[in-house]
Parts: C-alpha cells; structure tokens; sequence
C-alpha cells in the first residue's frame, strides 16, 4: 500500500441550476434551464420522457452554452404533442461520473390571442481577458415570435458577415478574440411587431500590463544625476515597482519616483551601479524590463547616448577633456540668499584665471552627514552664481564648488555650511474636493484632509460664489463636508476650500464647478396679448417669464384656453422658444380666455391670468380691395416728413397694410409698405427746402385701394432758433398780510407805455427757503403784477419773473424778496411736561417746545396752573415768562395735591391758542423741611389787594402757638425801631464833606453817575470773579443749601439801566416792594415777577449741614466767621435778637432794582478795599455781603430768573477763599434813594479805619446756632463792631434817607398785621 499522499482528493460536481416546470404555447419558444459545475467542464445531455435527446439533427431544439435547453416554434395539437412531457438534463464527467437533474413538466397551452412579450434568458454581466471570446445569452417568447437583435453601447451591432461576432441559435451573442474595444454595454432587443423589450449587460475586458517606453542602459559621472524611464499600459492600470541588483527600490530623498513611473537617482554614488528593473503587474498578469548604469570616473568622458537618460543638470559633462593647466579653487564662496527650499550661492574666479571669462562651474552639495553629493552646473561659461533648488527646511548642506576649462575640473573649493531656514507649515490643499447636488437649491461639497501641514487642521473655510458673480460668500466648516442650502435654481457655482492649522491659511483647492439642478419655472409667461384674426382664429403673443424665474431651459409653453361660458379647457403645447400661436377652429362670435404657462424638463410652471377675446361674428370681405383711406395729415421736418393717416370709413374691408409712396414732384419715386396696425411713418432721409409729394393706399390680398394725396415742403436747413426774450426788470415784492404780497414788474420789451397788445404771458415763481427743499410755485398771468395769497406768516419768501411769447421766452428775472406779516400763533405750544424739583417737593419744573406755527417771533408766554381743571380762566394763577425760555420753576406749591398746567404762546400780534392742560401731582413727603425746625412758609404765598387774584395754593398754618407769634411780632417792631433811631443819630454825625470825597474818589474810578431825577442805575455783573483762575462764574441758583450767599443783580440790557425820578410811579413801586420784598425775590411766582420786575438773585440756606460757598467779598477771621441773616423778615418769629446789630436797610450805596428796598436785605458789615492786600487793585468798588434768602422767607430758595439764564454759584470747599472785589458805583450826591435799583454795597473807608468782622446768626435755623464756617482769607486787623457800624452808619445816611426808612418800616409793620391776621 502507498503512503497517504495516494490518497485521492474529492471533487466537486453539482448542479447550478436545474430545469423548472415550465407552462408555455404552441408557436412560442421555451428554455429549460440547466447548468453545472465541476473543475472539468461536464458533457450536458438531456431526456425527454426518460429518453435521450438527439440534439445534434434537431432543428427546432438546441443546447444553449451553458447546457439550457432552448424550444424554438413550440408544435402542439390535438394529436401531435412532440414537446410536452417530462425533461431531465444530464451531466457527465470523464473520468468522475453522471449526475442528473430532477425532472420538469413542459406544458403546452392553445393561444387564443397574442401572447405576451417576455424574455426566456437575459444576458448577464461579464468580465473576459483580452484573447478570449464570450457568449452574452439572450432568448425570448410571445405570440408573433419575436425576432432579437444586438447593439452595442446603443449601436447597431452587424453580425452578418463579422468574423468575430455570432448570432447563436435562439438569440445569443458570440465574441471571439476580445480586445479591448469590444467592453461596453450590449442590449438584446426583442421584437414581435407588437412590442419591443430590451435586456441589457456589460462587457469588461481586462489586459495584462504591456510596455510602452522600456529603461535604457545610462553612463554617468559620480554626483551626477540620472532618471530612469519606464512607461506601462494595462487593465487595470498596473503597479510599477523598481528593483536594483534584485532587491527593492524604496523611494527616499535620493531615489525618487518621477512621472509615475520613472525612477529618479540624485547624486550618483559609485555603489549606485547595477542593473536596476521596472517590474509592472495588474490582476490580470505582470512584465518586466532591466537596464544597466555604469558610472565613469571623471577623466572619461561619457559616450554619446540618447540625451533622455541625463538631467538637464548634468549635460555639460559630456565634453571631452583634454590635457593641459587646470583651475585653482574659485574664492569666497557664500551663500548670499538662504531661503526655506533653495540657496542662493555666490563666488569669485579662482586666483589661476582672474578673468574666469571660459571658466564653467560645478557646484557640488550634500546634506550634513550624508556622504551622497549631488552636483548643479552654471547654465553658461563665466557665470559665478547658482541657486540650488528643492532642499529641506531646517536642514544643514554642505557647499563646495569646483571651477572646469577646457582641460578639466580643477581644485575643490574649501566647503562650506550653511543652513536653509525653517519653513512655516501651512496645510496643503484640500485633496478629493467634490460638489453634488441635492436639489435645485442645495449642493453638498465634500473634501479630504490635507496631506501637508504642520500640526493639525483647526478647520477648513469653505468659500463658494455663483459663476460670473465677484461676490465670493465663505462659510467656517470643522467637518469634511457641507451642505449649502438656500442656493439659486439652475444657476453654476464654484466651491474650493481652504485648511487652517495655527500658522494661519493653508493653498486653497483648485475650483470645482456645479450647477444647481432645475426646477419649474418660479413665474409665468409675460405680456400675454390675444389678437382676434377673424371669425375662427385668435392670435397668442407673449414672452418668457422674467430673467431668473426660468430655473432651467424652457423646452416649451402650454397653452390652455376655454369658451368664456365653459369651465372644461383645451390644452396645447408648443415645443421650443416660440411665444406666439395661432389659435385655429374656434366658433365664431364667441368669447375664448387663454392662459401660457412655460416648461422645462421638470415640469409646467405657473401660468399667467386669464384673458379673455371674442372671435368675430362674421368674417371681414377679402373679395374686393380696401376703401381710401379717411384721412392723411404730413409734418415737414429738415430731412423728413412725419405722415400720419386713420384708416378707411368702410372697416368691413380686409385691409392688410398700408403702402406709403413719395417722391420730390412724384409719388412714384420710393413706396413703403407698413402693417395695418400702424397709423403713423416718418420718412427720412429727405432733402431740405424740396417739394415732396407722397401718396398712401390701404391694400389687401385682392390688391391696393384707391390712392390719397398731399404734398409737403420740407424746412430749410438754417431755421434760426427763436432768440429770447428780455427778462422783465424791477421786480417788487409789497407785503399786504400775513398770507399776501402784491408783485410787480416793468418789461422793457414793451412800448413806454407799458401796455401789453400781443399775446404774451408772464409767469411768477416763489418759493421759501425754510425747509431748503421746497420746491417752487408758480403761476401765470397777462398783467404786470399778480397777487401771490396763500403765504405762511412771518416767512421770507423770494420770488421771480419770466415772459412767454408764442415760443420765445426769457430767463428768470432778477430775485425780489418779502416777508409775510406776523400773525398771533395759530397752534399751542408743544411737549408740555412738569416734573418736580430734586430735593425740592415743593417746586416743580415746566418744560416746553415752541409753537409748531408760531407765525412770528415769540415775544413770551403765560403758564396757567390751577388745582381744578374747570375752573374758569381767569381764576387761575398766571405765571408769565420771557419768550427766550422753554422752561420754567414754579415754587412754594402744596404737597400732595394735583396742579393743571396750561401754556399759551404770544408773539407781537397777541395771544395762541393755550395747549391742553397737563396734570402732575406734587410729591407727598418734604424733602426740604429742615428736622422739624422750619419756620411757617407765608412768604410767596401771601399776594396783597393789589396784586389781583389770591394764590390758590397756601402754606401750611404755623404750628406755634398764636401768642407767642404776636410777641415775637411786637419784639421785631421795637427791635427795628431802635435800630432806625440809632442809624439816624450815625447819620447826623456824619460830615458830607467826608461823604463827597469817597463819592469823587469812586467817580474817577467808575465813571460819573448821578442819583436822583437823572441818574443811571449801572449794576455790577452777576458773577463771582475766581481769582485763583482768572474766570468769571455765574452765580449757582440750583437747589443745593449753601450757607452764605450774595446778592448781586446786573443790568441784562439797556432797559435796565433807567433814569428813575421821584415820580408817583416810582414810590408806589418802592412802596410795593417794601412790603412784599420777598414776593419779589422770589423771581417766578409772584405778581411783582409778572410785572417784568427784576427780581433778586438769591440763594438759599438750609437746614442742612453748611457748605462752603465763594461769595464775592473777602472774609477777615478764622475766628468771626459770618453769619449772614435778613433783618426785616416777617415770618420768622427767631429774628428779633438779631436787629440790635444791624440796619434795617444795607448800609451802603443805592439798591439793586427796585425791588431791593424791601426790608429783608442782609446786613453788610464787610471791610472796603481800602484795606485789602495790594494784589486785589484799588478799586472803588465796595464789597457786599451775602444774603442768606432762606432765613428771610422759608417758603423757599430763589430758583429762577424769568427773563435771562441763570448765573451758577461754585461751591468749592478744597479751597480758601481769595480775595476779590466786586466794583460798584457810589452814590454821587448825599441823598440815597431807596427806590433806584443798585447793588447794596458798602461805602468805602478810608485805609486808616479798622477792619472788623460781625458775628452773625443765621436766621434760617429755628432756634439753633448754625455752626461756624471756617474760611481761610488773606488777613487783615479785626476792629470792634460798633466802630464799624458807626463808620458805615455815617458814611451813608442823610437825613432823608430817614424819611423814607420811617416809610419803609410803615410797610413792614402793615405786612406783619396781614400775616398775623391771617
């Protein structure tokens, strides 16, 4: 027995497919289906009803190639049924065996009617290798046969008479020998005159790799670089790999891949020779082809060889050297430009031959520690520079250059290290960058990640813009791929991408180009217009939807119209780009509506609107030519006529055009033709100052109509232009009224007498220039002036004239302007608004804007306010204000209660309309009410008889007992008494000559200003002078409690400064302002205020903690700080302890303003200039004191000035106080009279009289001393009180200044009964 390799292996036989019971019918063919498989090809046989098949003599039955059996003309009937029964296929092996398949039915039916068309065997996909032949099955059955025929890649494929190509029995496809050009699709197409199908399969032909361009053997020199080519075909496309000396080539810095398949071998090395092999291989087979590369030494020249095998670099070796002196070393070799990739080298000709002018180069580099050299030659003899490509980043190479003559290389130069700099990694592009469409509005662009870059992709930037567009749109991406949405149908647009690491933007990709695909149109057809041409056929115009509505090619339009009565329409589709059709057959007199819609390939678009026209009820007479037309007008121009004609009278006559015919004497000469639509032809193209005479006929299919005549004259060439006419002159604008302006004008054209005979016009023109856009009116008129109405009041208007004759007219006459009349306001004033008064309940602001039709300049306006809103208009309070402002402060109102504000404007003509009242409620709580020690506010509330209506609004009653404000009352009384005798015995000791020299002294300083019947009241400025930084501020009136105030009023203009006499006038106004001081002082809400009076500015103190102040007069002690108090008040039951010390008027020159002789003025006890340190000038002013207004009247602080703006006090506590002067003027004669306004100011001193400072209490503290204020001043000597008040007393009081002090307290004793009893 033999061992087990003896042993025999089993074999797989079986079978693939086995027949089926089959149903089919006589005349039809039928295929049982066999196939099996074994290592050898089995013999396939097969029986019917268990006998063998003779299939060789057999016409009708045939083995197909895969061992099925194919039936062809299937023969039954009732008693021959050769085809029915059971079959069986058999398959055998030599050798192995017999295997057979289970057995199948063929039944046979009778076909009563043609059967269908199906295919009993489709061919299927192959893949063959070129040589070899194929068979693509293919068998079919229906009722007629069919008959089958083959295409190939959708051509007819001829097998008659093909050596290669066979139609098998049955149907099926036989190649022989494939080549390449036989892959493709094939389609079997079956065909039995009723219908046709179609199978398809592809055909792949693979091929083994083949040579296109083999290696060639190559000699070359050490250092040398040489490339290897190699260049294959095949399917598929083959690998190519390089073996030297039979092992592997790997790729490296040195031996290098190059076009695919070339192999490249950069500084050639002895150990480099060999036989190197290109070995190419694909599924199919592989080949391979050697070469051999010998290197010389560098005395041998190289043999001549084809030039493919050597570099560019290398050549200039091929020279054939001869004997003779060699070069020495080139000098100084450096590297003058060193970038990332190349190296720029430079030198000087070897000290042998300092022309060097035959001298080539070779410069031979490495990378450091490498031994391999690559060598880079000059490009031309005498050259010194090379630049060396394609090296490394931040990598060291080593340089050494070597000069050649004729003879040969010589001496090496000494080499030399340098480094190439390192490179910033930027990404690569992005590689496989593909778009695909989604739909006809979004495109999904795809990409790889870089292969270059150094460290990893942040993200990529994906950039895409429409074709043809420059407005490149990009959008940030972390993925490799996005989807942009929201894209134009059928519209291209180009993608590329660009990677980011952290260096910054990478290459960006090449574009990729792709159009969105198509949709219906997004809009219908345009100008769809119907055109009845007779009783049966309606005409269609229209044009395609607007550009960009198409979303594709319009492939065509669908027109669908209907009878008007009908709902059902009729559709019909035009192909192509035509946009008219005829509409044929329709029934006559009838109305039709038609709609278009357009088409692409995806589809119809929306259509257009129904429009509807009516065929004709009888069709017009083509029998006969048309009638003459009805009329024909010409226009001669220079070089042509314009004819216009209206067509015959008789329109029941086809007419089909219109024939124009002219000519100069002639109507023969030229003849145009034109359709029947047109009604007018201009013909051009004539002769100037010729005759022409022109004819036109209506004409139709029968022939032309009778004829119409005219003949024009065309114009000469020189037609002078109309000149202009004269402007006219004296143009005057006379203001009648507020709306109206006469204009009048002479016109020089005309005769003397300015009488207008022909028929020329004027037209006036005007305009304002507020707003600067409005636009001109104008208006015509035959006479010499027009009266222009309708004009805004208080508005400058400009206005012009031209005249018009026949067709000549002049330009714009010369401008005359006018302003309308003032008119009262016609509209209230606007945006009325009230808020309160921070820290201050009690006071509230009214802002407002001007009128909107003000019709003038604003001269005031009148705040009405009332707690109830229905009262009648003169029972409420009237506030009035300066037409300058547009807000206003309103004081001493009660808390918690609704006020109604109402403002009406007034300019020189009267009285607007008042706005709609405004409500505002004041606040609940106080804020300014000092801890419980306030005082009873009476002050402004209280108005005498005679200051017309009472204040609706009242303070709180006092909460003190009645007593004990009555002795209070009587203390001030005694208290202001005493005082009065004491100043009038101050005053008799004083000598008038003493008084006239301080007068004469101020006067060469100020200026001469007399008292009495014609003196000038000329006021200090309302500014407190900063000496420290040499800038004038204004007095602060806002809210904040300063502890030390000043009075210092200014004449706000010329009106200011009045003479003031010992009129009546002027004592009653002392008089009022005696007893109601304080009503004036507060400057808005009192009647004094209203009456235009100037009230004084003052500040108030406070029951809250003192802040310093800079009040305009120095301050001599640290130690005396002043307490500033009025000493005339009459609501504060605290004052009387005070008046011992003080006058009941200022001690000083005249007051302020007529309102200044109240007695609530605040004592001046202040030194005179005479003792200030030298720096503050010697002036004659004098220096006032402060006011504190607050101690004089609770009821509030002075808020506002109605007429100007206010100064602002600057409250500056990091700082001593410096010295400053206020000037003012003194009184010129010995009298004083109370009622000229003037700044209180005290008289000046002779240097010799002390200074002294007066302690004071600020009255503004009920029963509590306020505490001291420390103000560092310049020094000066403090002196005993009385000695200044007895200084003062004499300098200023006459003795009929007494007079009136007497009249004064009179009234200050009648306000004290009024208030106690009120």
């Amino acid at each position: 027995m033999k061992g087990p390799s003896s042993v025999r292996t089993f074999t797989p036989f079986y079978f693939v497919v086995e027949p089926t019971d089959t149903l089919s019918v006589r005349g039809a063919s039928v295929v049982l289906n066999c196939s099996a498989f074994c290592e050898t090809s089995p013999k396939i046989e097969w029986k019917k009803d268990g006998t063998f098949l003779n299939l060789v003599s057999d016409d009708r039955r045939q083995l197909l190639p895969d061992g099925s059996l194919l039936i062809n003309s299937v023969v039954h009937s009732k008693h021959n049924k050769p085809d029915e029964g059971y079959y069986q296929c058999v398959a055998t092996v030599e050798s192995l065996g017999t295997i057979v398949s289970r057995t199948a039915k063929l039944t046979i039916a009778d076909p009563e009617f043609p059967s269908d068309l199906v295919f009993l065997r489709q061919p299927s996909s192959l893949i063959r290798v070129t040589g070899q032949s194929a068979v693509l099955p293919c068998a079919a059955a229906g009722f007629p046969t069919p008959v089958i025929r083959w295409t190939r890649n959708e051509e007819e494929l001829i097998t008659e008479g093909s050596e290669r190509f066979l139609l098998l029995a049955g149907g099926s496809l036989e190649i022989s020998d494939i080549t390449e050009d036989d892959a493709g699709t094939y389609a079997c197409i079956v065909d039995n005159g009723n219908e046709t199908a179609e199978a398809q399969a592809d055909l792949t032909v693979l091929a083994p790799p083949e040579f296109l361009k083999q290696p060639a053997n190559i000699y070359a020199h050490e250092s040398m670089d040489i490339v290897f080519e190699c260049e294959v075909t095949g399917k598929p496309t083959p690998t190519v790999k390089w073996v030297k000396n039979g092992d592997m080539v790997i790729p490296s810095d040195y031996f290098k891949i190059a076009k695919e398949h070339n192999l490249q071998v950069l500084g050639l090395v002895k150990s480099d020779e060999g036989f190197y092999q290109c070995i190419a291989e694909n599924d199919v087979g592989n080949v391979q082809a050697g070469a051999q590369l010998i290197i010389l030494e560098h005395d041998v020249a190289i043999p001549t060889l084809p030039p493919t095998s050597l570099t560019s670099a290398t050549t200039d070796h091929l020279a054939p050297a001869t004997t003779g002196p060699l070069p020495s070393a080139p000098r100084d070799v450096v590297a003058t430009l060193v970038s990332t990739r190349f190296i720029k080298l430079t030198w000087r000709t070897p000290a042998s031959d300092p022309q060097g002018d035959n001298l080539t180069y070779s410069v031979f580099y490495t990378k450091e520690g490498i031994n391999r050299e690559r060598v880079e030659n000059t490009s031309r003899p005498g050259e010194m520079q090379v630049t060396i490509q394609n090296l490394m980043p931040e990598t060291v190479y080593i340089f050494r250059v070597v000069a050649q003559n004729k003879h040969g290389p010589g001496e090496s130069s000494i080499p030399l290290k340098v480094a190439t700099q390192p490179e910033v990694q930027l990404p690569g592009p992005a590689p496989n960058i593909r778009a695909y469409v989604n739909s006809p509005t979004s495109i999904t662009v795809t990409w790889e990640t870089p292969l270059s870059g150094n460290g990893e992709i942040q993200n990529y930037k994906l950039y895409y813009m429409e074709k043809g567009m420059d407005n490149e749109q990009d959008v940030d991406v972390g993925g490799h791929s996005y989807t942009i949405n929201g894209l134009k149908k059928y519209t291209e647009y180009s993608f590329r991408v660009v990677a980011y690491n952290k260096h910054g933007p990478g290459v960006s990709t090449q574009d990729v180009v792709v159009r969105t695909l198509s949709d219906v149109p997004s809009a219908p057809p345009q100008n769809l217009s119907l055109e009845v041409r007779n009783s049966k056929s309606i005409m269609v115009h229209w044009q395609p939807p607007p550009p960009g509505t198409h979303n594709g090619q319009i492939t065509g339009y669908k027109i669908r119209y209907r009878k008007v009565s009908r709902k059902s329409d009729v559709t019909e589709s035009i192909g192509g780009t035509q946009i008219f059709q005829l509409i044929e057959g329709l029934e006559r007199g009838t109305e039709y509506s038609f709609r278009v819609a357009a088409l692409t390939i995806n589809g119809t678009g929306p259509a257009t609107d129904w429009i509807s026209a009516e065929t004709f009820e009888s069709d017009l007479d083509e029998t006969r030519v048309p009638e003459v037309p009805s009329s024909l007008h010409v226009r001669p121009l220079v070089t042509s006529i314009v004819v216009s004609w209206t067509p015959p009278e008789n329109q029941n006559i086809v007419v089909r055009g219109y024939a124009i015919g002219y000519g100069v004497g002639s109507p023969h000469a030229q003849t145009i033709k034109v359709d029947y639509k047109q009604r007018y032809y201009t013909i051009e193209n004539l002769d100037p100052s010729s005759h022409y005479v022109i004819t036109l006929k209506a004409f139709n299919n029968v022939g032309e109509g009778i004829p119409l005549y005219e003949s024009a004259v065309t114009r000469s060439q020189t037609v002078p232009d109309p000149s202009p006419m004269m402007p006219p002159v004296g143009v005057q604008a006379s203001i009648l009224s507020h709306d109206t302006i006469r204009i009048t004008w002479a016109d020089n054209s005309l005769p003397k007498n300015q009488k207008i005979t022909d028929a020329r016009y004027y037209t006036v023109r005007w305009k304002t220039n507020i707003p600067a856009n409005t636009k001109y009116k104008t208006a015509n008129t035959t006479t010499l002036s027009y009266l222009v109405t309708g004009l805004k009041p208080n508005t400058l208007y400009e206005f012009s004239v031209m005249v018009t004759k026949g067709r000549r007219s002049s330009t714009w006459s010369m401008t005359a302007h006018g302003t309308t009349f003032e008119l009262v306001p016609t509209s209230p004033p606007k945006d009325v608004t009230v808020v309160s008064k921070e820290g201050k309940p009690r006071t509230i602001i009214v802002n407002w804007q001007p009128p909107s039709e003000a019709n003038g300049k604003i001269t005031g306006y009148i705040i009405y306010y009332s707690t109830d809103v229905n009262a009648e208009i003169h029972d409420w309070v009237i506030e009035p204000v300066v037409g300058n402002r547009l807000t206003h402060q309103i004081q001493e109102l009660t808390l918690d209660t609704p006020y109604y504000f109402k403002i009406q404007a007034r300019n020189s003509k009267g009285m607007g309309p008042m706005s709609e009242a405004v409500q505002f409620r004041t606040p609940k709580a106080s804020g300014t009410g000092g801890k419980g020690s306030r005082p009873v506010d009476l002050g402004p509330d209280y108005k005498p008889p005679m200051s017309g209506s009472n204040s609706p609004h009242g303070s709180p009653t006092s909460p003190l007992d009645s007593n004990m404000l009555l002795v209070i009352i009587v203390s001030v009384g005694v208290i202001t008494i005493v005082i009065v005798v004491i100043v009038a015995v101050f005053c008799t000791r004083r000598t008038t000559s003493h008084q006239k020299k301080k007068r004469a002294a101020c006067k060469s300083v100020n200026g001469s200003h007399k008292y009495k019947g014609n003196s000038k009241d000329v006021k200090p400025p309302d500014l407190w002078i900063h000496h420290e930084r040499l800038e004038l501020k204004p007095i602060d009136k806002s809210p904040d409690p300063n502890p030390i105030m000043t009075d210092t009023p200014i004449p706000r203009n010329s009106q200011d400064i009045t003479p003031v006499d010992n009129s009546m006038d002027s004592n009653i106004h002392q008089r009022r302002n005696s007893y109601r001081g304080h009503e004036s002082e507060d400057s808005m809400s009192t009647l004094a205020g209203r009456r235009g009076m100037r009230p004084k500015m003052m500040m108030p103190f406070d029951s809250q903690p003192p802040q310093p102040v800079i009040s305009a007069h120095p301050i001599h002690s640290l130690d005396n700080p002043h307490h500033h108090f009025h000493s005339g008040s009459l609501a504060s039951p605290t004052r009387s302890y005070l008046h011992h010390q003080v006058n009941p008027w200022p001690i000083g020159t005249s007051m302020s303003h007529s309102d200044r002789a109240n007695s609530t003025e605040s004592v001046r006890n202040t030194p005179s200039t005479d003792t200030m340190p030298a720096s503050s000038s010697q002036t004659c002013a004098d220096h006032q004191d402060p006011d504190s207004a607050t101690g004089s009247y609770l009821a509030s602080a002075q808020e506002e000035d109605s007429s100007q703006n206010l100064p602002t006090a600057h409250v500056r506590p990091s700082h001593p106080l410096k010295s400053f002067a206020v000037p003012a003027v003194p009184p010129s004669s010995s009298t004083y009279d109370p009622a000229l306004p003037s700044t209180p100011l005290l008289s000046q001193q002779a240097s010799n009289h002390p200074v002294h400072s007066v302690k004071t209490a600020s009255i503004g503290t009920l029963g509590r001393t306020r505490p001291p204020m420390p103000v560092v001043v310049p020094s000066a000597p403090d002196v005993q009180e009385t000695t200044r008040m007895l200084e003062d007393s004499e300098s200023n009081y006459e003795p009929d200044e007494l007079t009136k002090e007497m009249a004064h307290l009179e009234g200050l004793m009648k306000d004290l009964n009024a208030i106690t009893t009120a």
